[in-house]
């Protein structure tokens, strides 16, 4: 059976077949079938062989049970965004089991994982071989295994941004109100959750600019998604001036602003330093005086790591101590309403001292920190439960420990499954520069593939995470997870493109990969598309 649609760049397809099209694509082929088997049962016994290892949920000794306080009192506001403590409290409805956790958030990042592969392959052909060894990449990863298995948001957004991506992908090639609104509440929820998402809402604009939709449904798609973003901003910001009398949505962006600058703030020359103006002066003679008495790393080794997080999150250091400094006179300030009280202080008092030292800033904090995007730490995914047998009583408390000692199977804590993230994540960063630097030269561009538009949305991420995370956050591989996976998949799709099509001349169609019984055949010509469905 053939089905034509015939459709202007102003008109939705038709998405009933396709949708059967593609659940055919995943079902009716027995190849798949088998390899969907072969992957369900991989993923349990990785997941069980990994347990026996590590029979305890992994923590970040801090952020952790910031999560699960949060959850603990259903709190709107907190150290971090309340996403993930939403869902530890929602799952606590169903299990209390740090093993059931784990393996949930396990298996939600494997099945978003394969959502966003196989709606690749569905849309861009690849070859059966690079198929196979990106199933593999995805299914055998060890990444998903150890984020999986701690208590943080970290691997929660991971699969909702896997999810959000792969339907971002089906909105500019096979869009449908359904998919609409679905990416809607997914962009709500990553938005939630880290606040890497910042950059999400100017991807999506790209995706749905990019996408066949009417003018119309695209203004509404995006609108969507950004009130229910709103409705968020909105009530977070107005719960903390109820709190503590001021509207600010993340008191964390603060805290993050200075400690960010006096990476810069601490190589500038006392000959060279100007005067602040007068609510900033308590803060900056603390901080001068500290930078001051702490030349010597060997004695002081935090003043060793460049671009880090330290400062903000380190008590002793000036932040807290003028934090605490502030409330001599209200003792009976909780930890919380300290920590949020100095987020615009710290906001202005950061932006000031950027203005003010930019050289330093590039070069102390954005120039380090572009390395350590390039190529990201492990950092805590280093050591299992930050190499430490306990865990808080909240912990002990919310997932029914016996005690707060936690054990593992292993000699030691340390984790060298990941050792080489930090190596891939550099090469892939060049690969996928080069690859697409040819794709241009070959003009790729220029050819009518669906492939094309998926290479725009690829690199729309690429350089809104690159600067997001170069210049706002301390780069490391669980924040960094997502992009760096994106990055290799797009990188080795772009590698297959040009080995198939690299000495095509730019005037043929390209129709990239291998087709089968469910192939989709595309051709534009100029205002109008052709779409034949075989199935």
């Amino acid at each position: 059976m053939i089905t034509h649609y015939a459709m202007n760049s102003n008109q939705i397809t038709s998405t009933t077949a396709l949708e059967k099209s593609f659940r055919k694509y995943l079902f009716d082929s027995r190849r798949n079938r088998l390899t969907m088997f072969i992957i369900g049962a991989v993923i349990v016994i990785q997941f069980i062989i990994f347990k026996f290892f590590y029979p305890y949920a992994g923590y970040i000794h801090g952020d952790s049970f910031l999560y699960l306080d949060a959850a603990y009192k259903n709190q709107d506001i907190n150290f971090y965004l309340v996403g993930y403590s939403k869902f530890l409290r929602l799952f606590s409805v169903f299990l209390n089991s740090d093993i059931a956790l784990a393996g949930f958030q396990y298996v939600l990042i494997q099945s978003s994982a394969l959502l966003f592969l196989f709606t690749l392959f569905y849309f861009y052909r690849p070859g059966k071989l690079m198929q196979v060894f990106l199933l593999a990449f995805m299914v055998l990863n060890p990444l998903f295994l150890y984020m999986a298995n701690m208590v943080s948001s970290d691997g929660f957004f991971l699969a909702l941004s896997f999810i959000w991506f792969s339907l971002l992908i089906w909105i500019i090639h096979r869009p449908s109100n359904y998919l609409v609104a679905a990416h809607a509440l997914v962009l709500f929820m990553t938005f939630t959750v880290r606040y890497n998402a910042l950059i999400y809402p100017l991807i999506t604009i790209a995706a749905f600019g990019l996408s066949p939709l009417r003018l119309r449904t695209k203004i509404i798609g995006i609108l969507g998604g950004f009130l229910l973003i709103g409705a968020f901003v909105l009530h977070t910001g107005n719960r903390y001036k109820t709190f503590m009398g001021v509207w600010q949505f993340s008191p964390f962006s603060g805290w993050q602003m200075t400690n960010n600058a006096m990476y810069a703030y601490r190589y500038v020359d006392k000959v060279d330093r100007v005067p602040v103006p007068a609510r900033f002066r308590g803060l900056d003679n603390m901080i001068r005086t500290y930078f001051d008495s702490t030349r010597d790393v060997k004695k002081h080794p935090q003043e060793a790591i460049l671009a880090s997080t330290v400062y903000m999150w380190t008590p002793g250091l000036p932040l807290f101590k003028y934090r605490d400094l502030q409330f001599t006179k209200d003792t009976s300030a909780s930890e919380f309403k300290r920590w949020a009280t100095m987020g615009p202080l710290y906001a202005d008092y950061g932006t000031y001292i950027i203005k003010q030292y930019p050289w330093h800033y590039i070069r102390y904090f954005l120039w380090y920190n572009a390395q350590k995007y390039y190529a990201p730490p492990i950092e805590f995914l280093e050591e299992y439960n930050g190499g430490s047998d306990y865990v808080e009583p909240i912990a002990k408390s919310w997932f029914r420990y016996k005690s707060t000692k936690v054990t593992a199977r292993v000699k030691d804590l340390k984790v060298n499954m990941l050792g080489f993230y930090p190596t891939l994540s550099g090469i892939m960063n060049v690969l996928f520069f080069s690859s697409l630097l040819c794709f241009i030269i070959l003009r790729g561009f220029r050819n009518r593939t669906l492939f094309r538009k998926g290479v725009l949305l690829m690199t729309a991420m690429w350089l809104l995470n690159a600067v997001f995370s170069i210049f706002s956050t301390s780069a490391a591989l669980r924040f960094l997870a997502f992009p760096v996976l994106l990055m290799c998949t797009f990188a080795l799709l772009l590698i297959e493109w040009l080995w198939r099509n690299g000495g095509n001349g730019p005037s043929k169609e390209l129709q990239f990969g291998e087709g089968n019984q469910d192939s989709i055949q595309v051709i534009d010509n100029s205002s109008k598309s052709n779409v034949l469905i075989r199935s």
